[in-house]
């Protein structure tokens, strides 16, 4: 947790104005995304033929926030689809500030995980799949929307909301108190497979935000483009892991819960600490290029990315001694020098 939080801390001074900070540090945002991995013989191990093919594997599910640093990880069996597992992830954070906005993949958006997430106080906003064939709701049954009016097929029971909104409250109150976990919720609003009347007012609730999110995305060009840059973000940070995770395959071999969080931990406190890394000398490198009066323009400079790992060689001896730099920085490489 320490050195979680003091690389935080650092990378917020070196973000604060430069680089992506500046262009999205406006809001908190956070990117929720699973990355299936391999653990033969992993206790916790489960089958999914479209990821780990006849073997089995588990999901590292992880937090990371617009500026490029990762805020949490967990191990999960197999690959879920239950969104409310980034739920239990938000509220067990590495360190860092708490998000706002959750942005994850298409994975399992029902109705009641809308509900259950915008009731804790989160902006929900995960990506759509099957955008034509979405079914939006209507609070007015006689309102005239226009084109949207065949679309806006279903509609939304205030009454039902009204009648379990105490019992709904304490649902949620137990969700945030960590009594009990988001998790554990659809235990509570389900029975043989069906949700129960109180299930049926937070999908109903829910309903409410899924078609504010849906329009949103149809209308606004900048929405779509902020949540396809979350995406990528994510898959940057997984494309350095998968590079940094190199030995044996990439492959999990503990055989329990408790080492395979240990690996992935330690795997993403060396991701922070490349990110910080790349982050310094990209800020160094930018400021020597307007020392020399190089046109360094805005638009260019937010698009750098802090996941760069050609650099980075993770094969030979490792080597823990710090340099002796006397407080300074590296220096820079000269593109136009010889190299031998």
């Amino acid at each position: 947790m320490t050195a979680t939080d003091d690389a935080l801390e650092l990378f917020d001074v070196f973000m604060s104005n430069e680089l992506i900070g500046r262009a999205s540090k406006a809001a908190n945002k956070e990117k929720l995304r699973r990355q299936p991995g391999y653990a033969r013989h992993a206790a916790d191990a489960r089958a999914n033929p479209k990821y780990f093919a006849r073997r089995r594997g588990v999901t590292w599910l992880n937090m990371v926030s617009d500026q490029a640093i990762g805020l949490a990880g967990k191990v999960l069996s197999g690959t879920p689809r239950d969104t409310l597992n980034v739920v239990d992830l938000v509220y067990n954070p590495d360190g860092g500030p708490g998000p706002e906005v959750l942005i994850t993949d298409a994975g399992s958006y029902s109705d009641v995980v809308f509900g259950i997430v915008t009731l804790l106080g989160f902006d929900y906003r995960p990506v759509l799949a099957d955008l034509p064939d979405t079914k939006l709701w209507r609070v007015d049954a006689r309102a005239d929307y226009g084109v949207l009016d065949k679309t806006a097929r279903g509609r939304v029971d205030l009454d039902k909301i009204r009648r379990h909104w105490p019992d709904v409250l304490r649902v949620i109150a137990s969700v945030h108190t960590r009594e009990i976990s988001a998790h554990d919720v659809i235990r509570v609003l389900q029975h043989d497979g069906r949700l129960t009347d109180l299930g049926e007012a937070v999908a109903h609730y829910g309903r409410i935000f899924k078609t504010l999110h849906v329009l949103t995305f149809a209308d606004d060009p900048d929405y779509r483009r902020h949540l396809k840059g979350m995406r990528n973000l994510q898959e940057g940070r997984h494309s350095v892991g998968r590079h940094v995770l190199h030995g044996r395959k990439g492959e999990l071999h503990q055989a329990y819960h408790a080492g395979m969080e240990d690996q992935l931990g330690a795997l993403g406190l060396v991701l922070n600490c490349i990110t910080l890394w790349n982050t310094l000398y990209l800020n160094h490198a930018l400021d020597a290029l307007r020392s020399q009066e190089y046109p360094v323009l805005e638009a260019d400079a937010v698009r750098l990315s802090a996941y760069q790992y050609k650099h980075i060689n993770v094969h030979g001896h490792y080597s823990f001694a710090l340099p002796d730099l006397d407080g300074a920085r590296r220096p820079l490489r000269d593109p136009d020098a010889f190299e031998e």
